[in-house]
């Protein structure tokens, strides 16, 4: 508990000097009037405009995986949330890693929300497709991976091998909870206004 109040406090600090440079650097970008001015400035501050300028190709996969990291950081972020809490027990070991998956679910209103206003940031309209990648994307090579795993182990004949009900369960929390999820995060994600940069 206390390396973590230490680690806020400090990303706290760290946040506060960069949102106060950074908003006094924007303040006096934005008053220059000269040609004169501007060429006189170096480095990355030339380039403060083309920042929050959206990509030319790929906003689909830009959005999908910003999407899908939100979900997991989100998953990732209750989980530890819970251990601290005292939600989880450490002497259970199969605990952590259904909590992460259960929250993961949960959490897929989170990444289609994410997702959809970055991908309404970058003015594309297919937003169906983008729900669909963001819902898709991430699980499928996750349940790829873990198929062909899960083959070598049954082969194998070894004890940790998944059984086809548990594999089916994971599907059905995927396919009936995750999905709709992203789904409804989508469309309140469509529906808020477009991200205004400053």
């Amino acid at each position: 508990v206390n390396s973590l109040m230490i680690v806020v406090f400090l990303t706290g600090a760290v946040a506060t000097i960069l949102i106060r440079t950074l908003k006094r650097d924007i303040a006096g970008y934005n008053e220059m009037q000269t040609l004169e001015e501007a060429q006189e400035e170096t480095g990355w501050k030339l380039v403060h405009g083309d920042v929050f300028r959206p990509p030319q190709n790929n906003s689909l996969l830009l959005s999908v995986l910003v999407g899908t990291g939100a979900q997991i950081g989100s998953a990732f972020f209750f989980t530890l949330l819970a251990s601290m809490l005292r939600m989880l027990n450490p002497i259970k070991k199969g605990q952590a890693l259904t909590a992460v998956i259960m929250l993961y679910v949960l959490c897929g209103g989170i990444g289609g929300y994410v997702s959809a206003r970055l991908y309404k940031f970058c003015d594309a309209k297919a937003w169906k497709k983008n729900t669909l990648a963001t819902a898709i994307f991430f699980p499928s090579i996750i349940v790829g991976m873990f198929m062909v795993l899960n083959v070598f182990l049954t082969v194998v004949g070894a004890a940790t091998a998944v059984s086809f009900l548990t594999i089916f369960l994971i599907f059905f929390l995927w396919a009936c909870v995750a999905t709709p999820l992203a789904f409804l995060g989508s469309y309140f994600g469509f529906r808020a206004e477009k991200i205004e940069v400053p």
